[in-house]
């Protein structure tokens, strides 16, 4: 078989305050999280985003101890995957490439070539496929390979979601049963599952198949828990004035308070490790709104982190691939071109041909607007929370 290597693919996170702001700037710097009409803005808006947001998500990394606890985990589910592999008779060796913080993709790459891996399966650790996610990282792999004769040669298979395997389905619906089980009148608890948000032009205009994906999730789960507790879904995290997919987490949650719901018990359902979007926006932004609105009794399911079901079922997934015939990333990518990813195939922004020529003018009101606001502190951008 030759020198097998994993690859797990996450978002990466500030190890320390001071990384806050270069973490941002890399996230603000992709087409896949921020898309323009002229590539030559993207970084001078990147720059300009993560120097106005820093102090805030510097307060909000505080908060949970300083920095972001993702890489940590991440190892560790790396470490075990590695172990329960070689207990299944598969030596594998497991990499890490995070997209936005260390260790980089570029990283990662460096060191499968140093290990002279002749296989490789490429497994994202998020179960939902998105532009924003599995697609960027995708996106950045693929043009590594097109510029290395070395990594065309080696043999490899990408996974591109996998939020229907058995056992990912049976960790979710374990941790939600601890937690049910916990309270003193389990069926009472409504099941509220949090999403991070994507704005709705991917789903409706790119063809991301992200909430369609999350919704089977959802209902899969449920199906695996085998209780009747009434559930709901909504997305969190968006940013800026975009229509993203609703409903929001906030406004579901103040509308079942209206509904007279007292037990709600939140799972985060696009997330397998703790972060900053668990332990600081659901575990304290959310918690705050809910007992606003009187629900009081707010409990939240821990990501799968270590699971040893979950880490079984990614085991299962890199045997599953390796035994399959290789599924190169150009695949996985644009299997029937219904999926649009930028550059490569970026779609039309607006309805009619005059909207490209439009939209580019807005974008430069917008950036001069940006500068300006930057400047005098004051604006549209300080008006909604973006600044």
């Amino acid at each position: 078989m030759g020198r097998v290597g994993v690859l797990l693919l996450n978002l990466g996170g500030p190890d320390e305050l001071d990384d806050v702001r270069p973490f941002l700037y890399n996230l603000f710097s992709d087409p896949e999280i921020i898309r323009l009409p002229f590539t030559w803005l993207q970084k001078p808006l990147a720059w300009l985003i993560s120097t106005s947001r820093s102090q805030k998500s510097q307060e909000n990394y505080r908060q949970i101890g300083g920095g972001s606890p993702l890489r940590q985990i991440t190892e560790a589910q790396a470490f075990a995957l590695q172990s329960q592999l070689r207990h299944q008779g598969e030596e594998a060796n497991v990499y890490i490439a995070m997209r936005y913080w260390h260790p980089f993709t570029e990283e990662a790459i460096v060191r499968i070539k140093r290990d002279q891996i002749e296989r490789l399966v490429v497994l994202p650790l998020y179960p939902q496929f998105s532009i924003s996610t599995s697609g960027s990282s995708f996106r950045l792999l693929e043009q590594l390979w097109q510029a290395d004769p070395a990594l065309q040669a080696i043999e490899h298979t990408t996974i591109a979601s996998w939020y229907q395997q058995p056992g990912y389905l049976q960790a979710m619906a374990d941790l939600i049963a601890q937690e049910l089980d916990k309270v003193e009148n389990p069926e009472q608890v409504h099941v509220f599952f949090s999403a991070h948000g994507v704005p709705i032009s991917y789903v409706e205009e790119a063809g991301d198949p992200y909430q369609q994906e999350i919704e089977a999730s959802v209902a899969l789960i449920m199906q695996t828990l085998g209780r009747n507790n009434p559930h709901t879904l909504a997305y969190q995290s968006r940013v800026g004035p975009v229509e993203w997919l609703k409903p929001y987490t906030e406004d579901a949650i103040i509308d079942l308070a209206k509904q007279g719901v007292k037990d709600l018990l939140v799972v985060p359902i696009s997330f397998v490790s703790e972060h900053i979007e668990t332990l600081q926006e659901i575990d304290m932004e959310y918690r705050e709104v809910a007992e606003s609105v009187g629900i009081h009794n707010f409990h939240r399911v821990p990501a799968l982190n270590v699971h040893p079901v979950f880490i079984q079922a990614l085991a299962d997934l890199v045997v599953e691939a390796l035994n399959s015939p290789p599924q190169p990333l150009a695949e996985v990518m644009h299997p029937t071109k219904q999926v649009k990813m930028y550059p490569q195939e970026r779609w039309e922004w607006g309805m009619t041909n005059a909207a490209e020529v439009w939209n580019g003018r807005l974008a430069m009101l917008g950036f001069v607007a940006l500068v300006i606001e930057l400047v005098s502190g004051k604006g549209l951008l300080h008006f909604i929370g973006l600044m």
